[in-house]
């Protein structure tokens, strides 16, 4: 079976991707397109609600060669409620075929240290901090200061690492442009809420100081789309 071009704007920069888990995703986030598009499409619902599964036809998908795939970009591939066997053998199809770049994104980027020798090498390895303050009630993933203390221990250059701001909520300005720039990732993503959920979001100013500050560090800020109804007013 072909292997899925991607589309829309969440990441212009992945060409491919791919997912071999359906089921809900353990972190249910308010604010989850996933569960967004499964209110809407009755096909979505019925992929992604219910356990984890795995579906053994996706470890046959031919992964080719000088791509870069985004791994379970409709889940949380390393949730701590997905199971181990699961993460293997989806690791071991993406090394079957080492001339890709793999991307993965986690809100439980710990879970990468307990894989770190089935990673493929280079792959890029991210994670969702959408501010440095507690989350109550918005997701059941691990705190933001769990995520980014982990990410301080992923091995460079082995790794490469992203970390993306989305939705990006109100935030302290020292402390987050601080944990950004010891996790030292090759590019920071920044968007906003695109469904109006009611999070706490910041003023503009406040985005475009953080993206100054990010930048003075010498950190390659990414602006999605969707910010720029945070920033339009300046």
């Amino acid at each position: 079976m072909p292997l899925k071009k991607s589309s829309g704007n969440m990441y212009p920069w992945v060409t491919h991707m791919h997912s071999h888990l359906v089921g809900r995703c353990p972190h249910e986030c308010i604010y989850c397109y996933v569960q967004a598009m499964a209110a809407r499409f009755k096909e979505v619902a019925a992929r992604y609600s219910g356990p984890v599964e795995l579906i053994e036809d996706e470890l046959r998908v031919a992964y080719g060669t000088g791509r870069t795939i985004f791994i379970e970009h409709m889940g949380d591939l390393f949730a701590k409620d997905v199971p181990s066997a699961f993460i293997v053998r989806i690791l071991a199809h993406c090394a079957a075929w080492p001339r890709n770049t793999y991307v993965f994104q986690t809100k439980n980027p710990r879970r990468y240290l307990a894989y770190i020798d089935e990673i493929p090498a280079g792959s890029l390895l991210g994670t969702t901090i959408e501010t440095n303050r507690d989350l109550p009630g918005v997701s059941k993933a691990p705190e933001p200061f769990e995520r980014f203390d982990a990410m301080t221990l992923i091995p460079l250059p082995k790794f490469r690492t992203f970390v993306t701001v989305e939705p990006i909520l109100k935030f302290d300005r020292a402390r987050l442009r601080r944990w950004l720039s010891i996790i030292g990732p090759e590019f920071v993503n920044i968007g906003a809420d695109s469904k109006s959920h009611g999070l706490p979001e910041p003023t503009a100013a406040e985005v475009a100081a953080l993206i100054a500050a990010l930048k003075k560090c010498g950190i390659e800020v990414r602006e999605k789309h969707n910010l720029q109804r945070l920033i339009e007013s300046l």
